[in-house]
């Protein structure tokens, strides 16, 4: 409850002219006791220590407190219950108010401003700024945020998500912005830079050891659980969400980064240098940029790059989408190397693939290149099966089709007809009709049917009849090479040579 200098003046003049109690005084006034012990408390008077009445929590003090020293976090709930097993039948309201008198206050810390020189040190973080919706996908929203220290300079991008990829393009397109490196940039403990600490034992992620090797800085995560330590990207992000993020209208990521880079350089950039509020911050980084580290020659290849496996069909599955490859890589564990931008796909060295990367979800990204050329591939193979089953079942049609083949015809046609009078006249007819065929040097399927239909008339045999099978190409495909019967015919003289012996 708050009061008015005026009710103070009063409680406080009751007290010193008419000696009136705190209790009569807050009666009086239909004031809560406390308020009138916080009034003359601020006027110097100590507040009278009330005896404590006898409560049924009374007997489990000592167990409490022993318990809160060797376990300082302990919750109040976690105790009740422990205090409720060993026969305490309070409520748990006024059980977690007398733990809270119990409880060890900590130590208020007290920190001390930091300066850095020019050009010594930046900070990074992420920022979650909610997700967006790309078709059927729900995509995070994060900022890579990164601040110079001395000059308070902000460099800005939003992505799609935090991954390896995209926080190394974050650290090139802020040294490519600024046009500089700084000696060291201050990280929090994220799994892309560290891997695995214990005090000041770090394991660093290679790839931004790389990105580190490459650009001259040094890393360095704060310490565990002391986000102060980065106090200034920390601030920089909450001034993002309410200086550009909130109440602005974008169409997609690319509008939204021209308008985060449009902000950094001109309301960010032109808002007071915090260390003297005479000169801007684009002042300030003016007089900073000279000592920021020289870029390399080479800007990093800030590239993901993953490994994928390429099943029966022609794709290879990628952050939820799938891309197209040649066919002839089905089957083969291949490379991914993605950007914000592209997805190119390498068999070891040499880039097999190259599309624009999708965000959206249980997408087919498509060369139709490949497609093409697959149904291509199928065709071929269903002449050379045919081809094969001609060669196969007729013993003779290599030569037919080689001799067609030089008289300057179509060979699939020729092939597909052939078939036909495979399937109606049989394989040793259509042997006998090539024999002839080649004989009389006219190798075309007129020819052959000729010659069969010739055959069939002088043994007064009806015409063929086509069997009608089920569009099934394996069943349809299926070669049956017709069996020798010599054996037979030896078992017979056999047996005729045993009935005329004596």
């Amino acid at each position: 409850m708050t009061i008015d200098k005026d009710q103070e003046a009063t409680i406080l003049r009751y007290h010193f002219v008419e000696h009136w109690g705190v209790h009569t005084i807050a009666r009086q006034f239909g004031v809560h006791h406390s308020v009138v012990e916080r009034v003359l408390s601020q006027a110097g008077i100590p507040r009278v220590a009330r005896t404590q009445r006898a409560t049924m929590i009374d007997p489990y003090v000592p167990f409490i407190l022993e318990t809160l020293a060797r376990f300082p976090k302990l919750s109040a709930a976690r105790l009740y219950t422990m205090c409720v097993e060993r026969g305490y039948p309070g409520a748990p309201s006024m059980f977690r108010a007398r733990i809270s008198e119990l409880r060890t206050k900590p130590t208020p810390e007290a920190y001390l401003r930091l300066k850095t020189l020019p050009g010594e040190q930046a900070q990074m973080d992420w920022g979650s700024f909610g997700s967006v919706e790309i078709g059927r996908a729900t995509r995070p929203l994060v900022a890579f945020v990164m601040v110079l220290s001395h000059s308070r300079h902000i460099f800005l991008r939003f992505y799609l998500n935090q991954r390896m990829g995209c926080l190394l393009a974050g650290h090139v397109e802020a040294f490519e912005r600024w046009q500089g490196v700084p000696r060291v940039i201050l990280y929090d403990n994220m799994k892309s830079v560290v891997l695995d600490r214990f005090a000041d034992a770090i394991r660093f992620n290679p790839k931004l050891i790389a990105l580190a090797e490459h650009y001259r800085y040094e890393p360095r995560p704060v310490a565990v659980y002391r986000g102060n330590e980065k106090g200034r990207v920390e601030r920089a992000i909450r001034y993002i969400r309410t200086n550009f993020f909130a109440g602005r209208a974008w169409s997609d990521l690319q509008d939204l980064n021209a308008q985060a880079d449009q902000w950094c350089e001109s309301v960010a950039a032109k808002r007071a240098w915090p260390q003297d509020d005479t000169i801007l911050v684009h002042d300030a980084f003016e007089q900073e940029h000279p000592l920021l580290l020289s870029l390399p020659d080479n800007p990093f290849s800030a590239e993901e790059r993953v490994e994928v496996s390429v099943g029966k069909t022609p794709y290879a599955r990628f952050d939820l989408n799938d891309y197209s490859v040649p066919h002839v890589f089905v089957r083969r564990t291949l490379s991914v190397r993605a950007t914000v931008e592209s997805v190119r796909i390498l068999d070891a060295q040499d880039t097999i693939a190259t599309h624009t990367r999708c965000y959206d979800k249980k997408q087919l990204v498509e060369n139709p290149e490949h497609i093409q050329a697959l149904r291509e591939s199928k065709r071929a193979g269903r002449k050379h099966r045919a081809q094969h089953r001609l060669t196969h079942a007729v013993a003779n049609a290599q030569a037919f089709l080689e001799s067609a083949g030089a008289r300057g015809y179509s060979l699939p046609g020729i092939v597909k007809a052939m078939e036909k009078l495979l399937d109606d006249y049989g394989a040793s007819e259509l042997v006998v009709a090539i024999d002839e065929a080649l004989a009389t040097g006219s190798a075309h399927t007129n020819t052959l049917r000729i010659a069969l239909q010739r055959r069939r008339d002088a043994q007064q045999l009806p015409p063929p009849l086509r069997l009608s099978l089920p569009d099934n190409d394996r069943v349809n495909a299926i070669v049956v090479k017709p069996a020798s019967l010599a054996q037979y015919d030896q078992i017979n003289d056999d047996n005729d040579t045993q009935e005329t012996t004596p």
